[in-house]
């Protein structure tokens, strides 16, 4: 997103679009990896009649992020821990695609034009510390 404000010069359109795409095409392929990733692992265990413990500690800590926060939330901190883990998490967790990658589109759209007016609003400060 910083790099495409220094390219584009603050140009509002360019920016979005090229943050918002970028981050869209991630999104609708890391979702579908993750769903193929999860079938395979699913069918691994399957053949290899590997049982999977009900309630483990991991497992609660899942369900608990999946009530508490929902798919809302992962997708409002997706951009924050990274487009492949959120989508894998909201994957495994929500299995409609089509949600999902709404979800996720949406989320990287609100941050892309919230970062954009972060970096346009603090620009001078920015650039005083180097960052831009």
């Amino acid at each position: 997103m910083p790099t495409a404000v220094v390219v584009f010069k603050y140009n509002f359109i360019k920016v979005i679009l090229v943050a918002c795409s970028g981050g869209i095409t991630g999104n609708v392929i890391f979702t579908n990896l993750s769903a193929a990733i999860l079938r395979w692992m699913d069918n691994y265990r399957d053949k290899r009649n590997i049982r999977k413990k009900i309630f483990t500690k991991t497992t609660r800590r899942m369900i608990r992020i999946k009530q508490r926060f929902g798919l809302a939330g992962i997708a409002a901190i997706t951009p924050l821990i990274s487009q492949p883990i959120g989508a894998f998490f909201a994957e495994k967790f929500f299995k409609n695609k089509k949600k999902v990658i709404l979800y996720l589109s949406v989320s990287v759209i609100i941050w892309a034009i919230g970062l954009y007016f972060v970096l346009y609003i603090f620009h001078d400060q920015l650039a005083i510390w180097g960052v831009i």
